[in-house]
């Protein structure tokens, strides 16, 4: 705007300077005209007089200095010329001058001379005896007298530009000031130009609707940040070129990045090929989904595109966890077929026992032989259902059994006594020591762990093995023990052993009837008490299983 100003500033000045010296010359140019017209004038009369008293002999003896002098008969012949030989001139009778002179005794002209670049002012006087004396001098013409004085002229011209130029700049700086130190924060206290006044109570106006505004935007900005930090579920926003317009801390933790992110394209954050094939279909405004692995776990990636009044104007990227989730599928259909491959020997067994039977293909002496085989498989059977029956109760939480003080102490030593009779027959020392703990918690889970733990000492030691059951209190809490002689479990199989229907040796495990899911019933029952499993072992020489009852939380 100073700019502005100050060229238009300068323009006018130096246009109002250069038609003024214009109009001056050409006044000026005037004037000096009429004043030399006049002074030709006196002039003509006085040479006039002269000739009147004296005679020819006058202007023979005159020398006129910037005139010429010329005397004319009444019909136009030249009798006399101060510059030229008269008898070679033409006649003169048709001048302007010369007519008016010999019509009313004084004539004046004035003719431009185009080559000369000059006019030439022509004064005549009529004597008494009709002659004419005519005086003329020459005068330069404008153009003439411009080319003369182009140097005071130009020198004026540039003092003139530089004053217009410096008054410009600070006639414009006067000018902007005011404006430079509007305070536009508080409109209405501006002092300046009074017509500027509408223009700062509308600024006022749109001020106070824009802060209105902004305080609305910013509150449901806030409650935006507020839902969407807090949730466990990932949200990103898009625009239509894919670019991050906002995210949750969620979902920033899952692409390992910061908050810092938006703004980027969403693909240099987070390559994954998926979630490219996720955006492809943003733009047909379809909702597409998609599940991906992220951070080492699975989770359901939902693109839901957002319209505008006609077209797509960004997306919702909502990101949930559906780990727990798969591996529960996962898990379901791995029990199912556990489940199903566990009934089936059992099954078969008894079907085949009691086809034979039925058949008559069994001598008399070897149908107890058959009877006790169908019983022990019906026997596992029943003991496999009541394990899944079991761990069904206990993935349900088990919200219906109550919880009471137990000594875990008189527990084991329960357990040990009612396993002392297949301890014998595998030819494997049990023995228990310690001393009175009790745990707030529901006995038949803590009686499933106690049993489970023993049992399985137990069944997986070797002929002349020892199992030691220990009970007693520590600084982190009740800490039950099981410790075996038998053989142990290989270093990549320990994450495994509390899968449900997982057997390190599963030939051994079926010939002594296990299910393979004791160890499983084991960790829902102590998870379900917040206990802590702790597991060494090394192959060849036992396995040692502890169980942590933490103070006040079992």
């Amino acid at each position: 705007m100073t700019k502005r100003i100050f060229r238009s500033i300068c323009f006018a000045a130096i246009a109002v300077f250069l038609a003024s010296v214009a109009l001056f010359l050409c006044v000026l140019y005037d004037y000096f005209g009429n004043v030399q017209q006049r002074g030709l004038k006196t002039q003509t009369e006085l040479a006039a007089r002269g000739v009147e008293t004296v005679g020819a002999e006058y202007l023979e003896g005159l020398s006129p200095r910037g005139y010429r002098v010329s005397w004319i008969s009444a019909d136009g012949k030249v009798l006399y010329d101060s510059e030229a030989d008269s008898s070679e001139m033409e006649n003169h009778l048709a001048r302007e001058e010369i007519e008016e002179a010999l019509e009313s005794g004084y004539g004046e002209s004035a003719r431009y001379s185009a080559t000369l670049m000059e006019r030439t002012l022509y004064s005549a006087k009529r004597l008494s005896d009709g002659t004419v004396v005519r005086l003329s001098v020459a005068q330069n013409t404008l153009l003439t007298l411009l080319l003369g004085m182009t140097q005071p002229i130009v020198i004026i011209i540039v003092i003139a530009i530089g004053i217009s130029f410096w008054l410009a700049h600070r006639l414009s700086e006067n000018i902007t000031a005011p404006l430079n130190q509007l305070n536009l924060d508080d409109p209405l206290n501006n002092e300046g130009y009074d017509e500027l006044s509408p223009l700062f109570r509308r600024i006022d106006a749109q001020q106070r609707q824009i802060r209105r505004q902004e305080k609305a935007l910013q509150q449901k900005q806030e409650e935006f940040e507020a839902v969407t930090e807090n949730m466990a579920e990932g949200i990103i926003l898009l625009n239509t070129k894919g670019m991050i317009l906002g995210i949750n801390r969620a979902a920033a933790i899952l692409f390992g990045t910061t908050r810092n992110s938006i703004g980027k394209y969403i693909l240099s954050v987070n390559r994954n090929i998926e979630l490219s094939e996720l955006l492809s279909g943003m733009e047909s405004g379809v909702r597409t989904e998609k599940i991906v692995d992220l951070n080492g776990g699975k989770y359901q990636l939902a693109l839901n595109p957002v319209r505008g009044s006609s077209n797509v104007s960004g997306a919702v990227l909502l990101m949930l966890d559906v780990t727990e989730k798969e591996q529960a599928e996962q898990m379901r259909r791995e029990f199912t077929a556990n489940v199903s491959h566990e009934l089936k020997t059992p099954l078969h067994t008894i079907a085949g026992c009691a086809e034979l039977l039925e058949n008559g293909m069994v001598r008399p002496e070897d149908m107890p032989r058959f009877y006790s085989q169908i019983r022990g498989e019906a026997g596992r059977m029943i003991a496999l259902v009541e394990d899944i029956i079991r761990l069904s109760h206990l993935d349900e939480g088990a919200g219906d059994m109550k919880r009471e003080p137990v000594d875990l102490y008189d527990l084991a030593a329960e357990a040990v006594k009612s396993l002392s009779r297949e301890a014998e027959s595998a030819g494997v020392s049990v023995s228990i020591e310690g001393e009175s703990a009790v745990v707030c918690g529901i006995p038949q889970l803590l009686e499933s762990i106690v049993y489970n733990l023993t049992d399985n000492a137990i069944k997986y030691n070797r002929q002349g093995g020892t199992v030691k059951v220990s009970v007693g209190r520590t600084a982190e809490g009740v800490r039950l023990c099981a410790a075996d002689t038998g053989i142990g479990i290989p270093q990549e199989l320990r994450e495994r052993i509390f899968e449900r229907f997982y057997r390190v040796d599963k030939s051994r495990s079926k010939e002594l009837g296990g299910t393979g899911l004791g160890l499983s019933i084991v960790k829902h029952a102590a998870r379900l008490h917040h206990a802590k499993i702790e597991l060494q072992s090394e192959e060849g020489k036992g396995t040692t299983v502890t169980v942590v009852f933490p103070e006040g939380k079992a």
